[in-house]
């Protein structure tokens, strides 16, 4: 076996997330990973494996049809918001088993306009759960962000910022869907969806696609090339008393949810800790999830988050940038592709290539965090 050393990632690439008509999930997964197979100067028989996942673009093993047909394990991952962790999960333990040396993840999507439409059946939930509108995932954010705002004395304004910082860091990421900047008042005062939550506080189902190559460190050093090293990525799913998505009820007892435990596991298997973090991507499905995300994976305690945006901590210049590639609010959430965006963005910032949103003084600690219905959590750390 090796260890956590053992894994980098040598090649990324990505199609340009938001609305592409025209094309199609299946297409942009192709032109992600053609770019990714360049990145790491590659070609595609070299790769001896691969796992992939799309919600609703169609099945990740059929790109054989498209990349050519060398006979390789191409395994399907599908895991909702995250499929993408699970995929990298997934390759890292293929390659630290010795199993293999080199191999693709992808991840792709293209939802339909509107919001995702969920069957409660898939979650073995009854019918009863969707006819009664309880499925509408904006209710369970706005009812978790309430709950935090008044036991932490978090304010709506601080809610804004959030948003505020994801549009305007999307406007310098070419990659991103949302590239127009808007004020705290434009935000605050957008239609209310669930209060607190604003029609800007929340992201949008949408298209894209991002691939990676992973490599062992001794196929990386054959091949010349100078990869990122994944330190760890760890994955978890929910434990009885935590709040999720798609709960039913609510415990009287309260655990913590899988986002804790993913990042301390991810954070113990790497051998670095949370406040050596100098850039990370932490999930904002809507603002109050970036606001919550920020404590739960440990990057600050619980509460400091209203003086941290009042001082800038999260910006690209702050002392812990986060999102910096606009997040999920400014890229919207293809779901098979979210949670490798933010290890590309990530690859990117350690690389120095991240463009006009690069972080600056070459950050060498990445952390990436993601998390999905029905209470699942995927965190990676990386380092140069």
């Amino acid at each position: 076996m090796g260890n956590h050393e053992d894994v980098v990632i040598i090649g990324v690439g990505m199609h340009r997330f938001g609305r592409t008509p025209g094309v199609s999930g299946r297409q942009m997964a192709v032109h992600a990973t053609h770019q990714a197979l360049a990145d790491a100067g590659i070609a595609w028989p070299d790769v001896q494996f691969a796992f992939g996942g799309s919600y609703a673009a169609g099945d990740a093993d059929a790109l054989v049809a498209d990349l050519g047909l060398t006979g390789l394990p191409f395994v399907n991952v599908k895991n909702g918001c995250g499929t993408g962790g699970s995929a990298l999960t997934s390759a890292r333990h293929a390659i630290a088993s010795g199993a293999h040396d080199l191999g693709l993840v992808v991840g792709f999507d293209k939802h339909p306009r509107g919001a995702f439409n969920e069957d409660p059946a898939n979650l073995g939930l009854g019918e009863w759960y969707g006819s009664t509108g309880m499925m509408v995932t904006t209710q369970f954010f706005a009812m978790k962000i309430q709950r935090y705002m008044a036991e932490h004395g978090i304010s709506e304004r601080t809610l804004a910022k959030v948003s505020t910082k994801a549009f305007r860091n999307g406007a310098l990421n070419p990659m991103a869907w949302r590239r127009e900047p808007l004020t705290e008042e434009q935000v605050l005062e957008a239609p209310m969806v669930n209060p607190p939550l604003t029609q800007y506080m929340f992201c949008s189902p949408g298209e894209g696609a991002v691939a990676l190559v992973v490599a062992s460190a001794e196929r990386a050093r054959r091949l010349g090339v100078e990869g990122i090293r994944l330190r760890g990525v760890e994955f978890r799913s929910r434990r009885f008393g935590s709040f999720e998505v798609y709960n039913t009820w609510i415990s009287p007892e309260r655990a913590e949810g899988p986002t804790s435990e993913a990042a301390r596991a991810v954070f113990e298997a790497a051998g670095v800790g949370p406040e050596e973090v100098q850039v990370a991507q932490v999930q904002d499905t809507e603002s109050g999830a970036e606001v919550m995300h920020l404590a739960e994976t440990g990057l600050c305690a619980h509460g400091e988050q209203e003086q941290w945006y009042a001082d800038g901590v999260t910006e690209i210049n702050g002392r812990l940038p986060v999102n910096t590639d606009g997040g999920v609010l400014a890229n919207g959430e293809p779901i098979g592709a979210t949670g490798l965006r933010q290890v590309h963005e990530i690859v990117q910032q350690l690389r120095g290539r991240a463009g006009e949103h690069q972080v600056p003084g070459r950050p060498s600690v990445g952390f990436t965090h993601v998390y999905g219905a029905p209470g699942i959590s995927a965190c990676t750390v990386l380092t140069r």
